[in-house]
């Protein structure tokens, strides 16, 4: 058995490693940028190593550095987690040469699984059905334009070297097609270093399928069942679950056969995710379900597997990469009940989903059910890696248990003054399409104007702002000799506080009686309260007005540090509410920040390939006449 490991990733992953190693006497090596020197995993290693500066591609992407670590603390073996480094041949290939074990497939099946395109032909080869479409190397406008007008729109473009949904985007129409491309070009340079792109039809009721499979040096392959990963916004997972819903017997043969099938094409050896879209307009049939990748590490969807199948698949990881046969036969693998996972991320899904950075002043995740987490109270959400904060993992003899018990987690969430999507995920899960298990990779844009919106506050929740501002807020408010709130000469006692919700003025009951809830008070004499998974920030003074909205105009500011790399405008464009303004890159992704209003374009202040700060005022706009 392995002695030792280094884990080449950071955050809730590296954590989630070092959890196993621990419990089977396996010493642990951390690595860390500079930004993450006082990170959880971290603190919890046996040794850490400082391999760089805070962007990952000079420290968690240099594979020289994390050799370099390992050989200095002695590690035996490495670990990479799931993205960064995880699904690199040449990384694997490097770790082996410097006599160390690699805890991970072989190079030949990274590489063969590497590439979209390349891993279909692949599997057409192995008699595993595949999603029709293009695969071709001609990647010009014109050969894609044309080979997708022969496949019909809606289409599929999707980055051959991708992963997580990034250099991915749906196409309607021929003439949205090239800024499509553009984008998914754009976004997979810079994410994979490979900008090649494969083109698929568009399923209409797509269902995103996964099955777990994992095999041994020894020639054995089994599967774990399968994950249903549907509920998804812009093609990155949201709440996953196992086993699927509505998944029949010979459904289930279907696809998990497959996926085995799949794995022994190219030799497989350790945990790997075979990836499969579904038609499910009638449901989960046999022969509606295609092929569309695999992924040669461990998911991060992998806790909803553990918990129905009880496993740990970290631990087989280390097993089989230390020689030993799969501890389990196909035979002795079982179901049992049912798991549901949530991402928590940092962003603001009322703000258009924008990742949100800071320190985690408050910071409350529920007790009573699985979190893997990377942070703490007091913990910085920093610009430079994924914005997922946790992930919640409920398990029951029902999916109906699990789901409401995962809701009422998310609603249990508690965290200032980052913003988070947990009052976002407890609406999901309390939908009634989704009780109902009628999920596709759609159903978060067809109730978005449902999901999105931050719910007004409850009257009780209102009660405890208007009473922590009576009691520890501003002095205006408890004073009857500096202002009319709380004075009466024979009149009746108060019974409301003037609280302004962003901007808005409420008047907010008083209690009958005491109502317990977590309250914070800001130095800028704002009462912050927690209901559902959101948070709600109560000033209690009347706002400014801003100057820039008194003039009819708007400062379009950046979200985030990040980089400009497309303007879709010019200074002196008529513009309307929603348009496309500009794009920046940041956490990983691409964000579109969209014209306030109807308008003209005064000023452009960056342009393409411009680093940004927060803040940092880009374009500034004009309302119409």
């Amino acid at each position: 058995m392995i002695k030792s490991v280094l884990v080449a990733n950071r955050g809730e992953i590296a954590r989630r490693v070092f959890r196993t190693a621990r419990r089977m006497g396996i010493a642990t090596v951390a690595v860390y940028s500079q930004a993450d020197a006082d990170a959880l995993h971290v603190r919890e290693a046996d040794q850490a190593v400082l391999i760089g500066p805070a962007a990952a591609r000079e420290s968690y992407l240099v594979g020289e550095k994390i050799i370099a670590a390992a050989i200095e603390t002695g590690a035996e073996a490495i670990h990479p987690g799931y993205g960064f480094l995880s699904e690199n041949a040449a990384f694997a290939e490097a770790v082996m040469a410097a006599g160390l074990v690699w805890i991970g497939p072989p190079p030949a099946a990274i590489n063969a699984m590497g590439l979209k395109d390349a891993a279909k032909s692949l599997m057409q080869k192995a008699n595993v059905p595949v999603t029709p479409g293009y695969l071709g190397d001609e990647q010009s406008l014109e050969h894609l334009q044309a080979v997708t007008k022969d496949i019909g729109y809606p289409v599929l473009i999707k980055a051959v070297a991708g992963g997580g949904g990034k250099g991915m985007r749906k196409v309607d129409r021929a003439e949205d097609f090239a800024a499509a491309l553009a984008s998914c070009q754009r976004e997979a340079a810079a994410s994979f270093g490979d900008a090649k792109v494969l083109i698929e039809t568009y399923v209409t009721r797509p269902r995103h399928i996964e099955v777990q499979i994992f095999g041994d040096s020894h020639g054995n392959v089994v599967h774990l069942f399968e994950r249903d990963c549907s509920l998804q916004r812009r093609h990155q997972k949201v709440i996953e679950e196992a086993p699927a819903p509505g998944m029949s017997e010979a459904a289930r043969a279907a696809v998990t056969s497959a996926a085995v099938q799949a794995a022994k094409a190219v030799n497989y050896v350790g945990a790997g995710t075979v990836e499969f879209i579904a038609d499910a307009s009638a449901g989960l049939q046999p022969d509606r379900i295609w092929f569309m990748e695999m992924n040669t590490r461990l998911q991060v969807e992998h806790p909803v597997t553990e918990a129905v199948t009880g496993v740990d698949l970290v631990e087989w990881q280390f097993r089989v990469a230390s020689g030993e046969p799969l501890p389990l036969t196909q035979g002795q693998i079982k179901l049992n009940g049912h798991a549901l996972e949530a991402r928590l991320y940092a962003e603001n899904p009322a703000g258009g989903f924008l990742p949100s950075i800071g320190v985690l002043e408050h910071f409350v995740l529920p007790e009573d059910i699985r979190v893997d987490t990377g942070v703490e109270e007091g913990g910085e959400v920093s610009p430079f890696y994924d914005p997922m904060i946790a992930k919640l993992i409920a398990h029951a003899p029902t999916r109906e248990g699990a789901s409401d018990r995962l809701a009422q987690a998310c609603a249990e969430v508690e965290i200032w003054p980052v913003k988070t999507n947990a009052g976002f995920l407890a609406r999901c899960l309390d939908h009634p399409d989704f009780i109902g298990g009628d999920v596709d990779t759609g159903f978060i844009e067809r109730h978005l104007e449902e999901l999105a919106p931050t719910p007004a506050p409850s009257s009780d929740l209102l009660a405890v702002a208007a009473a922590a501002a009576l009691a520890e807020g501003d002095e205006d408010q408890v004073s009857p000799w500096k202002g009319l709130t709380g004075f009466r000469m024979n009149a009746e006692p108060q019974t409301t506080v003037r609280l302004y919700l962003d901007g808005v003025a409420i008047d907010a009951p008083l209690p009958d009686g005491d109502i317990e809830a977590d309250i914070l008070m800001t130095e800028e004499a704002e009462v912050v309260v927690f209901e559902g998974g959101e948070t709600y920030v109560l000033a209690t003074r009347p706002p400014l007005r801003d100057l820039d909205d008194m003039a009819g105009d708007a400062q379009v500011r950046s979200p985030m540090p990040g980089k400009v790399v497309a303007v879709a405008v010019a200074v002196g464009d008529t513009v309307v509410r929603g348009q496309p303004l500009l794009t920046l890159e940041a956490m990983k992704m691409e964000h579109a920040l969209t014209a306030p209003f109807d308008g003209e374009v005064e000023a452009l202040n960056v342009s393409v390939g411009d680093q940004v700060s927060e803040g940092v005022t880009l374009a500034r706009l004009k309302a119409s006449a």
